[in-house]
């Protein structure tokens, strides 16, 4: 991976891996094949132009957010204190691999409490409200946050820069698959298969259409990856199973027509 030298070298990598990724969903499952699956959407109905032309506007303001951050900590005599590091075998290929799903888990439990912490009444029209007012979300909703709840996203490269060794690679990586998964997240169809949420590994695992359910009632489902902190705290909506099966067997009978 070639080093970031510039803070516009590290917007233009984020930004165009932002137009890339929800582009491509966009431009598949919303203007290709939309008229095909259009049963299959979670919720059917398709969000109005001013709701894309509002995602694209915030998660444009995000961007410069979520490049801002990290450049700084880096980049500035702030980094002699991180645990930054340049040679990826600097603690050893097994810690270099290890990493990965530590950075995967410690996100999601991050994102899981202040997720619910920006859902407190004192709290959610300052940081929360922008991202809830796509309530039918759309692939481009995936950055559409406040600046404010985008400084709390990007917490979690602080908090990685100065609790957890991680290089260049690290960082990559995250962030491509935490922008793809939000990317699914927001979708607004399900790609996993016909009794996925119930299964042993699937009741694990966070859905699109669980998210989507936070979006459209705003209660519940607070998870990213994974579902296990909604589970033990009970926070993960009682429908759930039922939406997700509803959603999936649509599919199953049409193809049966």
């Amino acid at each position: 991976m070639p080093q970031i030298k510039t803070w516009n070298q590290l917007l233009l990598l984020i930004g165009l891996r932002y137009f890339i990724i929800a582009g491509i969903a966009y431009l598949i499952w919303y203007i290709i094949r939309r008229r095909k699956i259009a049963f299959k959407k979670i919720q059917l109905r398709l969000p109005a132009n001013k709701d894309y032309q509002r995602e694209i506007f915030y998660s444009i303001l995000s961007i410069f957010i979520f490049s801002s951050v990290p450049y700084f900590l880096l980049k500035s005599s702030v980094r002699q204190y991180t645990l930054f590091y340049d040679e990826i075998d600097k603690y050893g290929m097994l810690w270099f691999w290890f990493a990965f799903p530590v950075m995967l888990l410690v996100h999601d439990a991050y994102f899981y409490f202040t997720h619910r912490l920006m859902h407190h009444p004192k709290l959610f029209k300052w940081f929360h409200l922008i991202h809830h007012k796509s309530t039918n979300p759309s692939p481009w909703a995936a950055f559409a946050f406040h600046p404010l709840e985008a400084v709390i996203e990007v917490g979690i490269v602080v908090l990685f820069l100065f609790i957890i060794p991680i290089c260049n690679l690290h960082l990559f990586f995250f962030f491509f698959i935490m922008m793809a998964y939000n990317v699914y997240g927001h979708l607004g169809w399900e790609l996993y298969p016909k009794g996925f949420s119930t299964s042993k590994i699937g009741k694990w695992i966070n859905t699109s259409v669980n998210h989507n359910q936070h979006h459209q009632y705003f209660k519940g489902n607070y998870g990213l990856y994974f579902l296990w902190w909604d589970r033990w705290f009970k926070t993960i909506r009682e429908d759930y199973d039922i939406k997700f099966d509803e959603v999936k067997s649509r599919t199953d009978n049409l193809k049966k027509v």
